[in-house]
């Protein structure tokens, strides 16, 4: 049974493979139990981001090329998969990415598989941006270093209507406040934002209330509240004395076409739906895609979980789709043709 009455109704994918399984088995009884056991710590603990600089060994998409790019205090990636072009050989659009790690963990290493799968299906190079993070910055100083990639971006000849922002758990917070952030500094508007099991809302009211509270195999419900709370000291400890807005509490009339992948049973399912709602409810495109029973950002799993190859599919289909898009809306004549898949509501079905 729903948990709310959607705007957006979701387009809900079925199938769990024994891969998948065998992951969201996996991930309940290791890294569930050490996120539960860091929420409980009375004081705050950042050990060193050994995954990054294990991720170092992992392979990427075959063919994909890469290279770092200095962008202001940052080292960021810029990356093609096999056979993408970039502006230089007429590619005129790109992706901008930000990598989830909850703010404190991952980054370029942890993600460049992934990333690289989805300039594969896109067709489009990516700029990874290589984002400062807690506990050595606050969140705004992540979101200022997404709005100098995008600027980066347009340095290079991309047009902002041409740039896709896109990313994954704390990188989809940085997706829509980015987003926001760009056109607020008049930059221009983005052609899109592509979220996968985004953080969007600090505030674990939400969550607590959901269905989905105890059911994540991923993240304890506490562990999201004892990251809220971490967030909050850090702003204060770097003398931040603004209020943080949250994706959720934006303005989101002007934003552009959104697509939102989220497992069925994740406790950010709250932030997906009340995001897609509020979108939708402020004219927004938004397509909501919830995936039986997949885990956490499973897309990044694509080597093995087939739902997740099927996934980055659907990324890809959805950011060419936005060209078309895009050169429908500024055709010299007008032709009629029915809604896009992104504009018009998906069957409603979530378990």
């Amino acid at each position: 049974m729903a948990h709310l009455s959607l705007a957006a109704q979701p387009q809900f994918f079925r199938g769990s493979s024994l891969q998948s399984k065998a992951l969201g088995l996996g991930l309940r009884h290791t890294v569930r139990p050490l996120l539960g056991l860091w929420a409980h710590l009375p004081f705050d603990v950042f050990p060193p981001n050994v995954i990054e600089h294990a991720a170092r060994l992992l392979p990427v998409h075959e063919g994909t090329m890469w290279r770092p790019v200095e962008i202001d205090l940052t080292t960021s990636e810029w990356l093609q998969a096999k056979g993408v072009e970039d502006v230089t050989g007429g590619n005129e659009r790109a992706i901008l990415y930000f990598h989830g790690g909850a703010f404190l963990t991952c980054g370029l290493n942890t993600h460049r598989r992934l990333v690289s799968r989805i300039s594969y299906a896109a067709k489009q190079p990516v700029l990874n941006v290589g984002y400062r993070q807690m506990p050595y910055e606050p969140i705004n100083e992540s979101i200022a270093d997404g709005v100098a990639g995008f600027r980066w971006l347009l340095g290079q000849g991309y047009a902002p209507e041409n740039i896709t922002i896109a990313g994954d758990s704390a990188g989809g917070y940085l997706a829509f406040s980015v987003a926001r952030a760009v056109i607020d500094q008049g930059l221009g508007r983005p052609s899109g934002v592509v979220a996968l099991s985004p953080l969007l809302d600090f505030d674990p009211a939400g969550k607590k209330a959901h269905r989905n509270a105890h059911r994540c195999q991923t993240f304890p419900l506490h562990a999201v509240a004892k990251l809220a709370d971490v967030s909050l000291r850090m702003d204060t400890r770097r003398g931040v004395t603004s209020p943080r807005t949250d994706p959720v509490n934006m303005p989101l009339g002007d934003l552009p076409p959104a697509l939102i992948h989220v497992g069925s049973r994740e406790v950010l399912m709250a932030d997906a739906e009340l995001m897609a709602n509020r979108l939708v409810s402020a004219g927004v495109p938004c397509d909501l895609h919830v995936w039986e029973k997949q885990v956490h950002v499973f897309q990044a799993a694509a080597s093995w979980v087939p739902e997740a190859r099927a996934a980055i599919e659907e990324i890809g289909a959805f950011v060419r789709g936005l060209a078309e898009r895009d050169a429908t809306a500024t055709a010299p004549t007008m032709v009629s043709t029915p809604p896009t898949r992104s504009a018009r509501g998906a069957r409603a079905s979530v378990v």
